[in-house]
């Protein structure tokens, strides 16, 4: 049955959070910029970006573009991309990692989500117009107005993914606007020899005991798969960068933070094409991929450049393609005829990947065990060190980082550390640089949102702290979005739940009183490649949730200017233990993998059911149990003390009333599952 139309509009209320808000007036803050003014005021952040547009528009007029697009991603759709990549960020400064420009004669703009206004208003000059959305109509009207019908609008078609390429089509379609593909790349034109080479170190294979099964099993399974698909296609096409990684267990580092390299697979039942750099393989990978030749299990090398003329030739015959739609650009798609694609959002490797066997689960838990040792001895090292005055958020995140190096198999951090003192912690992605970071001070919270590589795992953790005395909003808003992780992470819910059906339970403690987050609720996380690894997750565009796959939670709240609090912990999804059974299939919950215990200054117990108590005593248990006897390995005593203090048991008794409000919202579960579907 349809659901009430209050609960109907409160999911749809949780699907738009993110979309935008009513722009403020301008500020008169000296942290960003202020066009209104005369001369305009510019921040020491902000890039002037007057000649790299008149380089842009040079190109574009001689290629008869009236408007160009430009995105924030790579050809593999990557999140993360490299410095050569980064052609968004050369042309606008800006940059956070999401955004779209399009540049035309005379004017600039740029979108991009809640996430980073600020810090766009931070780094664009006064040549950019900052559209506070990311949606493609608003993009398509915005063009509609500044192009003259008759005129051409072009972007690079291996830059943009299938969906994107369609909405703009679809936004353009009828209006006297074309649109028009172009390999050149315009920006990298205008970049000429200032652009960043392309990498050049090894590739190299994964010791054994790092990998959960070995390359031949993982395309044996994948051929398996291919199989049994009622389509019976004849070759997968791989083009997201970890997609190749995992399957091959082997690792490069072509992007910062991410141990991937560029290229791309073409698996058929008896043929294995992998299109990369073949000098940059070192001997072991080399002798590994090409162990199995001649036969089907012998991986042919072939240049990174030519995946598409071999697509074109392999597609001429009677074959049919597999391809997952989110991470292939259309310039690829656009090789294949028709008839000849099988499309699904994500190709087979990148949903194997997603379900971890038993010895992934093994390492990565091993790997947020020592990850846990790394960020309490930062914790510690922060109430000795922060008020006596000398650490700032550079330093901060230099020292969270050696520690992480210092642990086995470390390979370093996961992403740039966000480290965000004070106001700047109300950016939800803000990383210091060197020389322009907030001191750390005890008056103020304190946001660390960190990771660490480790040939075991990927870890990610953020941790909200406050050496001082809090103001009673700041502990009400902390203690609220602690109750929001906590909601979710011991929630039990049925297979194959849509993690979008109960990402609401993270965000209910905070709209009771009117408050909510906007970013996402959680994303998967890979065995030594990706932080961000889709498609596990809590957004519409994820698929349903399954026993061994893990996610992060990590729910919070932002007040601009003022402060901002996350508490993000990694889980893995297990079968859950239940008083009865409800058929063959088991339902399912989630196991705490992050040990790091919560900041007990800012946790208002008033506000915490009993329920809620008893599973942060249980999991502080847990904590003790798993990560106490590691710091004594380490010989890291005053650590051990330090964990011994943070995690001792809450009494129950000083529980609120909130436990009311989570038996209505588990009622509320069932009713938006029956309602809306799994």
């Amino acid at each position: 049955m349809c659901p009430p139309l209050w609960i109907a509009a409160w999911v749809l209320l949780l699907h738009g959070c993110a979309a935008g808000r009513v722009p403020q007036a301008p500020s008169t803050r000296n942290d960003i910029r202020d066009c209104s003014v005369d001369p305009p005021y510019l921040p020491p952040t902000a890039t002037n970006t007057t000649a790299r547009l008149a380089a842009l528009r040079g190109t574009m007029r001689t290629h008869g573009a009236l408007a160009y697009i430009v995105p924030s991603t790579d050809a593999h759709m990557s999140e993360y991309i490299s410095e050569r990549d980064a052609r968004l960020g050369w042309l606008t400064g800006f940059t956070g990692s999401a955004g779209t420009a399009v540049v035309t004669q005379d004017k600039a703009a740029l979108w991009t989500d809640s996430r980073y206004w600020t810090q766009a208003e931070r780094e664009l000059d006064c040549n950019w117009e900052l559209q506070r959305t990311t949606s493609i109509e608003s993009i398509g009207m915005w063009i509609l107005k500044a192009v003259p019908a008759g005129g051409n609008v072009s972007l690079d078609p291996f830059l943009f993914s299938i969906d994107t390429w369609n909405s703009y089509s679809r936004v353009l379609h009828g209006s006297g606007r074309t649109l028009i593909p172009l390999e050149t790349n315009l920006v990298d034109q205008a970049w000429g020899d200032q652009r960043p080479l392309p990498s050049s170190t090894e590739i190299y294979s994964l010791p054994a005991e790092f990998t959960g099964s070995s390359w031949q099993e993982k395309v044996a399974g994948i051929r398996q798969r291919m199989e049994q698909h009622a389509r019976r296609p004849t070759a997968v096409l791989l083009s997201g960068l970890e997609e190749t990684a995992w399957l091959f267990n082997l690792r490069g580092d072509d992007i910062p933070y991410n141990p991937v390299f560029y290229s791309y697979t073409l698996l058929t039942n008896t043929i294995i094409s992998l299109f990369v750099e073949g000098s940059r393989l070192s001997v072991a990978a080399r002798e590994s991929l090409r162990s199995g030749c001649p036969g089907p299990l012998c991986v042919e090398l072939q240049e990174y450049g030519q995946v598409s003329a071999h697509l074109r030739r392999y597609t001429q015959g009677n074959v049919t393609v597999w391809l997952g739609t989110e991470y292939t650009t259309y310039g690829l798609y656009g090789i294949i005829p028709q008839e000849k694609l099988l499309e699904e959002n994500y190709s087979p490797v990148m949903m194997a990947k997603a379900v971890k066997n038993a010895r992934e689960q093994e390492m990565l838990r091993a790997a947020h065990v020592r990850d846990a040792v790394a960020v309490i001895q930062y914790l510690l090292w922060l109430e000795k060190t922060v008020p006596q005055g000398q650490v700032d958020e550079f330093l901060g995140a230099q020292h969270i980082n050696a520690l992480r190096w210092a642990q086995d198999h470390s390979r370093g951090p996961s992403f740039q550390t966000i480290s965000a003192s004070g106001l700047n912690a109300a950016l939800a992605h803000y990383s210091p640089s060197n020389g322009s970071s907030r001191t750390l001070s005890a008056g103020e919270m304190y946001l660390f949102d960190t990771g660490g590589q480790y040939l075991d795992g990927t870890t990610d953790i953020t941790r909200t702290v406050h050496w001082g005395e809090p103001t009673p909003l700041q502990k009400e808003a902390y203690t609220r979005v602690l109750m929001g992780n906590i909601d979710l992470s011991r929630l039990v819910f049925p297979s194959h739940t849509a993690g979008r059906t109960v990402e609401s339970f993270a965000r209910r403690a905070l709209w009771d009183v009117g408050l909510n987050y906007g970013h996402g609720t959680g994303h998967g996380i890979g065995n030594f490649l990706s932080v961000h690894e889709w498609p596990v997750g809590f957004q519409s565009n994820n698929v349903p949730l399954e026993a061994g796959m893990f996610t992060s939670i990590e729910p919070g709240y932002y007040r601009d200017g003022e402060f901002g609090i996350r508490i993000e912990d990694v889980v893995l999804v297990v079968e859950a233990q239940t008083e009865h059974q409800s058929g063959e299939t088991p339902f399912l919950t989630f196991e705490m993998v992050s040990l790091v215990p919560y900041d007990r200054n800012l946790i208002d117990l008033r506000l915490l059911s009993p329920e809620q108590i008893r599973y942060l005593n249980s999991y502080y248990e847990r904590i003790r149990a798993h990560v106490g006897p590691e710091l004594r390995r380490q010989r890291l005593e005053e650590e051990y003390e330090w964990l011994q203090k943070s995690t001792q048991p809450f009494p129950v008794n000083g529980a609120g009333t909130a436990a009311a409000g989570t038996l209505v919202l588990a009622s509320l579960l069932s009713v938006l599952l029956g309602g809306l579907g799994a």
